[in-house]
């Protein structure tokens, strides 16, 4: 409805009230990213929340009949609240209508109880959350008297209830925030139509709801746990509460919107740090949270003038209600405590989130299919208590400028991958129907990457490890899986239930001495409960990864590690799970589980739930072979079957169960099916397919140390399937898939290489057709020639025709075709006699030679080499590769990594310098070449070799160096004492932990691939040279800034600025200083020529000389890396690095040829999204914070940068 949410009524406050709110806290590094710079010292400051008034010169009281309605309109925007109900929102108020009309017409259900004892006897959130509808019925259409005499009969029970609780749970006061939130929103809407005796009735019942509620909030857990469901809507209850009552002069209402501000703000900061939009709890109770927190949202920057619009939760939560939408928008995954779907909305959220955040109308459009599509009735039908509880905040947030459109490429099945929670799915989103196939997979940390690792880093003061977390509504499900082919479900989850591993569709193994139910057998931690039991030793540690996953055309590959969701007794070493989608029909299921030589584990059993109780499991046989499960739907067969790679295939169990869920029991089936565990390495393989599908073979090819081989015959089709299973060995993915993947497929036609793409294999050009074809020409053309030379004979003797020269001719013609075509034929084969097959048992097709021949084909694994010009942010690559054990990421030059000296020294800014491959062949920069070489290929014995200074002693690196004024080389500056035993001591103390971590990490994964982060802007005129010492696996990035924001870096981003504080000037001057003949440089780039102009003429202005220093090393390091083979060179944007992270991602790894990792990507939407990351020198990186310069830098100088850089600026795709 509102574009904005406007300040001007916020409630007035004391003037010199102010509530700090302690954020932030000195700590170490959080999860590798937060402030993951050279910086010293953390930022100790704590964030403000002051609740500010709206106008000073308003009068503290309210007059009361103005106060109301003023929690998420006024008295003015009512009249157009009610014109609307009849043109752009007549959509919605038909559904509030209908809500209105069906609480009159059954007042026994909907009507609150005359008796409390009654009322108190089940759990009553259903008469709180049916309130701001109703009211908002009344406000709209105040015409009706009998719905109004209603809505007051309904709270004239409420208020004379002595309390809203629920007796069989008394320490539970979700149900009475319930009741506080939708009494006191009603109270606002209707104040106007109440008569004085119940204004002052209402309100002292919303007060004394309110003060309890807020006095329990002290005692109670849903107090300091965040991002859980009790405690958004208890808290959302205090706050609305506190504003009703804080708008009629009631001083003690400040404290509790103080308390409830504080929350809410903490929440809303631990979110940030969620960048996929995602909740742990899963969409049902998600959705449930979400209600509570877009409120607050809303009602924060209303009344409090304070804007969390911006946070990147919010940017990705459109994407936790689309991604997970089986197709045709009925249900969703099942993830943890669920329903079919939602508990509340999710309609309000959606166009809450289109109105205030997205403004593309793709939140409407969602939460119209969602609308249309919900079914009325049965189970995937929305509760009674819940189904118009959101109503009201939909009706009032809808903005319906905004044209209801899909999200591009609406249509056509997507992965997404939500990175924070450990979550994939593909398909999702689409309308149902034939092909349209949806698949999910869930391997993640518990609570999510974010707050799994804020519990274990501890980088804050206030959170107080998982104590102040509440994962109880979480599953044991770590490498669970659903499978939908065509949108029907196949294999989904249970559902809301006991937390029990083989409710899961996950492995559980036995005998464990561990086992805490169901002995001897035991799944993952935690279970055994109705509330998964996170606060039992060793839960706290449980955890899953996605290890990879992409897709291509109609397929999908995603991979999950669990073995530390497991109990350490079981001493299982890797419980590795692969899904391969084939086509929309097909899925491969791949279990390979490693156990040490000590585990007491002897078998492994797999589930399969489905809890459709129309369509049931049955027994099936494949092939006579494998034993398998088959369900049909109305004849559509749906089947699956399994074995292991020594051929196994044990006996189907199907079994059924009713589980206790919510409030009820819920029905489900499984199958079960249980292998023996024998040696260190078991591999077992599920098939699954719908009725479109013909699988007629399936097999191990290949069972060996490194991955497995399977052949499945699909539509007559044949299919390789290769997976690595030694998935942490880079190397060893690459010799057995031949890249640095983790898995192919290939068949005659084609191979996919998950990650990197298709490839089509060349149809074979059948030679033995050409030769037929130009054989079969020269004989019809020879036998024509003879027929009409013997005719001529013939004729001869009839017609006394002399035609003997013209038969000679004739003959030799025919001769010469004859020899001409023997001469080609034999060229053109290399048989003894063409079309004759000596070797038919042996021989091999075409097609066969060409998969040999793309096999043998490798992708070489890269030596990244990473280049820049000083401060344009290249640091930030490094969470592309840190924490991974596919590379292992070098800055050059540290304190302990250093370039050796040589005849050349290195400027820590750039230099003019060009090296050429003849310098490297030539044997030039021997010291160099040789520390190259033994950083890039003996990297573990190089960092072994390296001395660690532990204290102040020690040289400093060459990028500390500085000029001094009377020789041509770089001096070591020196730092006062004081400096070198506080600033310098702890930066050496830091790098040398970080060379320790480099030992670790290499010793670890030997095969890592080196990243080197070439620091001076001088090594991007190097790389020719390099590349002769490194060889062909070099691959480089360039990453280039926007030379406004990099000389608004240099110039106004501080004081002093960095252009004084690093003497750019005498780096400048320094450049030409070596004789460009000399040994040290026998080549200066050109491009440099304009700022030896610049400098001799005594030029003083910053901005003239940086624009110039840009351009020339922009425009040579341009020029240098077009003489690299277009394979070995990328240019990346720095701000394409922050604004669209994952693309960028993506296609950097696909440079790299090694796909990126879900935990890789994370890390860099962590770094550039969520304001928690700072440069050195720059700060806080987000998409708004590296466009400073439009908003700060003068217009002249603007100018002046474009009229310098502006050739280059366009080439590099940045507009002047």
């Amino acid at each position: 409805m509102y574009s904005e949410m406007p300040g001007n009524m916020a409630v007035n406050w004391i003037l010199y009230f102010v509530f700090l709110l302690p954020l932030f806290a000195v700590g170490t590094a959080f999860s590798g990213v937060f402030n993951a710079t050279d910086r010293d010292i953390f930022t100790d400051d704590l964030l403000q929340v002051k609740l500010t008034q709206a106008r000073a010169t308003e009068p503290w009281k309210l007059l009361s009949s103005d106060s109301h309605p003023n929690l998420y309109f006024n008295q003015v925007d009512v009249l157009h609240l009610r014109q609307r109900s009849s043109t752009t929102h007549s959509h919605i108020f038909k559904v509030i209508r209908a809500a209105a009309l069906a609480m009159m017409a059954n007042v026994a259900f909907y009507m609150p109880p005359a008796k409390h004892a009654e009322f108190t006897s089940k759990w009553n959130e259903i008469y709180g959350n049916n309130l701001p509808p109703l009211a908002l019925y009344c406000l709209l259409c105040p015409e009706d008297s009998s719905a109004l005499q209603f809505l007051i009969k309904f709270m004239d029970r409420m208020a004379e209830y002595p309390d809203w609780k629920v007796t069989s749970a008394p320490n539970d006061e979700v149900p009475s925030a319930h009741s506080l939130t939708g009494f006191a929103t009603a109270y606002d809407f209707i104040y106007s139509y109440l008569d004085g005796r119940r204004r002052d009735v209402y309100l002292k019942k919303v007060r004394s709801e309110t003060e309890e509620l807020f006095d329990l909030s002290k005692h109670r857990g849903w107090g300091k746990q965040y991002l859980q469901n009790h405690q958004t809507t208890n808290i959302l209850a205090i706050l609305i509460g506190a504003i009703v009552v804080g708008s009629h002069d009631d001083r003690e209402s400040m404290l509790w919107k103080q308390v409830a501000v504080n929350y809410m703000e903490k929440t809303m900061f631990l979110l940030n740090h969620v960048v996929d939009g995602s909740l742990d709890e899963g969409v049902a109770y998600g959705s449930y949270t979400a209600k509570s927190i877009t409120q607050y949202v809303f009602l924060a920057q209303r009344h409090f003038n304070m804007d969390n619009l911006q946070s990147n939760w919010l940017r990705g939560h459109f994407w936790f209600y689309y991604a997970t939408l089986l197709p045709g928008f009925q249900r969703t995954v099942g993830i943890a405590d669920s329903n079919y779907n939602w508990f509340y909305g999710p309609e309000s959220q959606l166009v809450f989130l289109d109105a205030f955040v997205m403004r593309n109308g793709t939140g409407n459009w969602l939460a119209q299919q969602i609308r249309k599509h919900r079914p009325k009735d049965g189970p995937m039908g929305q509760s009674s208590a819940q189904r118009w509880a959101t109503l009201h905040t939909e009706y009032v947030w809808y903005d319906s400028q905004l044209a209801a459109q899909p999200p591009r490429g609406f249509g056509k099945a997507k992965m997404h991958v939500f990175s924070n929670w450990g979550v994939v799915t593909y398909g999702a989103g689409l309308p149902s129907g034939q092909g349209n196939t949806f698949v999910s997979f869930k391997s993640g940390k518990l609570g999510g990457r974010a707050v799994y690792d804020i519990v274990h880093d501890e980088p804050y003061s206030w959170v107080e490890g998982w104590n102040s977390f509440n994962p109880g509504h979480e599953h044991p499900d770590q490498n669970s899986f659903t499978f939908a082919p065509n949108g029907q479900v196949f294999v989904s989850e249970a559902l809301y239930g006991p937390k029990h591993s083989y409710l899961n569709n996950v492995l559980v193994f036995g005998p464990s001495p561990t086992s805490q139910c169901n002995a001897p057998w035991e799944g993952q931690l935690g279970e055994c409960g109705k509330w998964l039991r996170w606060a039992d030793a060793g839960v706290g540690d449980s955890r899953g990864e996605v290890i990879a996953a992409s897709s291509h055309e109609d397929t999908m590959f995603v991979s999950g590690e669990a073995a530390a969701a497991y109990s350490p007794a079981m001493r299982l070493k890797s419980v590795y799970r692969a899904l391969v989608l084939l086509d929309s029909q097909t899925l491969l299921v791949l279990d390979h589980v490693e156990r040490w030589s000590d585990s007491p584990v002897k078998s492994l059993s797999a589930f399969f739930h489905n809890l459709d109780i129309d369509f049931k499991y049955v027994p099936f046989r494949f092939a006579d072979r494998y034993n398998g499960a088959m369900m049909d739907v109305w004849d559509a067969h749906y089947k699956m079957f399994w074995f292991d790679s020594q051929g196994h295939s044990p006996d189907t169990r199907i079994q059924e169960a009713e589980q206790a869920a919510e409030f009820k029991k819920r029905w489900t089936q499984y199958v079960n099916v249980t292998f023996p565990v024998t040696g260190a390495v078991s591999r077992v393989a599920y098939v699954l397919h719908g009725p479109y599908a013909k699988v007629s073979g399936c097999r191990f090819v290949d069972d060996s140390k490194n991955g497995v081989r399977l052949s499945l015959t699909i539509n007559n089709t044949e299919k390789i399937v290769s997976i690595a299973t030694n998935y942490k060995d880079i190397g060893a993915r690459m010799t057995y898939l031949g890249f640095g993947g983790h898995c192919k497929v290939e068949d005659t036609h084609q191979i996919t290489r998950y990650g990197l793409g298709t490839q089509p294999i060349p149809k074979p050009i059948d030679s033995n057709n050409q030769l037929f074809d130009f054989g079969l020409t020269v004989n019809v053309i020879a036998g024509v020639v003879l027929c009409v030379a013997i005719g001529f004979l013939t004729a001869q003797r009839k017609f006394y025709v002399c035609f003997s020269r013209l038969m000679r001719y004739a003959l030799l013609s025919v001769l010469i075709l004859w020899i001409a075509e023997l001469l080609f034929v034999s060229n053109s084969c290399d048989q003894l006699l063409c079309g004759v097959k000596w070797k038919v048992a042996g021989a091999k097709s075409e097609a066969s030679k060409q998969i040999r021949l793309y096999e043998q084909r490798m992708l070489p694994l890269p030596t990244v080499v990473i280049t820049t010009l000083p401060g344009s942010g290249s640091e930030i690559l490094e969470h592309l590769f840190c924490n991974s054990s596919d590379f292992v990421y070098i800055r050059v030059p540290t304190e302990h990594v250093d370039i050796p000296e040589s005849e050349y020294e290195f400027d820590s800014l750039v230099d003019a310098c060009e090296w050429t491959r003849s310098d490297a062949a030539q044997g030039r920069f021997k010291m160099l070449q040789g520390w190259l070489h033994s950083l890039v290929y003996n990297t573990k014995l190089h960092l072994q070799n390296i001395q660690l200074a532990e204290g102040s002693r020690g040289r400093q690196p060459q990028r500390a160096a500085a000029a001094s004024a009377g020789d041509g080389r770089r001096s070591r500056r020196r730092e006062p004492a004081s400096e070198l035993k506080g600033k310098l001591r702890a930066s050496l103390a830091r790098d040398a932990e970080r060379v320790r971590e480099m030992r670790r990490h290499v010793a670890e994964y030997p095969n890592a691939r080196v990243v080197l982060n070439m620091r001076s802007g001088g090594w991007g005129l190097k790389l020719p040279f390099v590349q002769e010492v490194v060889g062909s696996s070099l691959r480089t990035i360039h990453l280039v800034r926007d030379p406004r924001a990099w000389i608004y870096l240099m110039v106004y981003n501080s004081k002093p600025s960095l252009y004084s504080l690093k003497n750019i000037p005498q780096h400048l001057s320094l450049i030409f200083k070596q004789d460009a003949g000399g040994d040290g440089c026998r080549t200066a780039a050109p491009e440099f020529k304009a700022i030896r102009r610049l400098l001799s003429g005594s030029e003083t202005n910053p901005v003239l000389v940086l624009a110039h220093l840009w351009l020339a090393h922009a425009a040579a390091s341009l020029r240098v890396s077009e003489s690299l083979p277009d394979e070995c060179r990328l240019r990346v944007r720095f701000e394409d690095v922050v604004n669209f992270p994952q693309e960028t991602a993506e296609s950097v790894h696909a440079f790299l040829g090694v796909p990126v990792s879900p935990a890789a990507l994370n890390q860099l939407q962590f770094t550039t999204s969520t304001g928690l990351y700072n440069l050195m020198y720059e700060g806080d990186i987000s998409p708004a914070s590296i466009d400073a310069w439009r908003r700060n830098m003068p217009r002249r100088d603007v100018r002046l940068i474009e009229e310098v850089c502006g050739g280059v600026m366009g080439r590099l795709g940045y507009a002047s």
